[in-house]
């Protein structure tokens, strides 16, 4: 049992390794690799010439030369140019008899190898390792250098691969973080949208129903509720635009417009139809974080704007913020009819759940035992996020 999980765990790594994709983005020729190729072309000549003590000096030379331009492609095609630049010099070392034509200057061909674990696919670096691996085996049994250097040509190789797979897997762990930051902030953008629009059309809603069916008795009804659309619509826009300010700044910002608690007591609307809403706040809420005043008074807002359109017959509604040392809490009841769940809470309800998650807390929606729906939540006053 033991040996057939080793095995599943060895054939599991081996086809995940083969199946890796190629690192995304690859950057193709830029100036510093003109600059490179341009710096090594004179510097193999010359090694050339001030050298005529070089073995097999203008094979040496020739093959210095022209494997440079392998460096211009070892990004977008790093498994050709490995078998290339090796495939070519294991060959010449064959034909010239054993003998190590290498100039010292083709140092350079240690790019090679890191460019194909740092941006290849998982298949080209198994083959290209393969084919890496027999040309150092080949150069060490034909011109056997002894065993200090053969272990200091290996470790060196090993070194340079393993630094292009590191690199390569910081690189995904660096995207895969940043991702998970961009999911963060859309997932908050889109409960600030939803509880900024949602809240002010459905107040806009009601009082457009209330208009009408005064319209035709009380026209001055339905100016007054023209005018509280006017008003709620103005402050709709006064807060995307906040919103919009805080996406284009360039430095890290909360992504909620400047909500806190003292804003609550709008809440009430006194002419507006539909329950009428009540805010008590308690305790000492000074020196509480933006996050945690803006998170509070997103809750209660999309809170009232729930039980104003799905509280049938609701008379009032309570807003009740009580803090003290180490935490805040938020209660927000109706006393409507009594409601039953049916079927997945909507996207208010779950971003509610969420934003309260977020900042280390709590929050629970639900009906009460006798009549209407209560919203509990609980926030410490530290607004720490998980």
């Amino acid at each position: 049992m033991a040996g057939f999980s080793y095995y599943d765990f060895v054939h599991g790594l081996l086809r995940s390794v083969w199946s890796e994709p190629r690192s995304p983005d690859a950057p193709r020729r830029v100036w510093r690799d003109w600059v490179l190729v341009g710096v090594l072309l004179p510097v193999a000549l010359l090694d050339g010439v001030v050298r005529p003590d070089l073995p097999l000096r203008v094979v040496s030379v020739s093959l210095a030369v022209g494997l440079v331009p392998t460096l211009l492609w070892r990004r977008t095609r790093p498994l050709l140019m490995v078998v290339i630049a090796f495939g070519v010099s294991g060959v010449v070392q064959a034909l010239a008899g054993g003998d190590s034509p290498e100039s010292p200057t083709m140092v350079y061909l240690l790019l090679l190898p890191y460019a194909l674990f740092r941006w290849g696919s998982g298949r080209e670096a198994v083959i290209g390792s393969a084919i890496i691996l027999g040309k150092t085996v080949f150069s060490t049994v034909v011109d056997y250098p002894g065993p200090a250097d053969t272990a200091a040509a290996f470790a060196v190789v090993c070194s340079v691969i393993a630094a292009g797979a590191a690199f390569r897997y910081r690189t995904r762990a660096r995207t895969r973080e940043l991702d998970q930051v961009k999911l963060l902030e859309r997932e908050q953008l889109a409960r600030d949208l939803h509880d900024t629009v949602a809240h002010h059309v459905s107040a806009m809603a009601i009082r457009a129903q209330a208009g009408l069916a005064t319209a035709a008795s009380r026209p001055a009804a339905a100016i007054e509720a023209l005018e509280l659309i006017e008003a709620e619509a103005a402050q709709a826009l006064a807060e995307m635009r906040a919103m919009v300010h805080v996406l284009r700044r360039t430095a890290p910002a909360d992504l909620a417009p400047g909500r806190s608690i003292a804003d609550l007591p709008q809440l009430e609307s006194p002419g507006q139809s539909g329950p009428s809403v009540h805010v008590e706040i308690e305790g000492d809420t000074a020196g509480l974080p933006p996050s945690v005043e803006a998170a509070i008074c997103r809750l209660a807002q999309e809170s009232v704007t729930n039980a104003r359109r799905h509280a049938r017959h609701a008379s009032r509604v309570r807003v009740r913020v009580s803090a003290d040392d180490t935490s805040v809490r938020l209660s927000v009841s109706d006393d409507g009819d009594p409601v039953r769940p049916n079927g997945t809470p909507g996207y208010g309800i779950i971003g509610m759940i969420e934003r309260a998650d977020l900042l280390g807390g709590t929050c629970v929606a639900g009906p009460d035992p006798g009549r209407g729906w209560s919203v509990t939540a609980v926030l410490p006053r530290t607004g720490v996020a998980r």
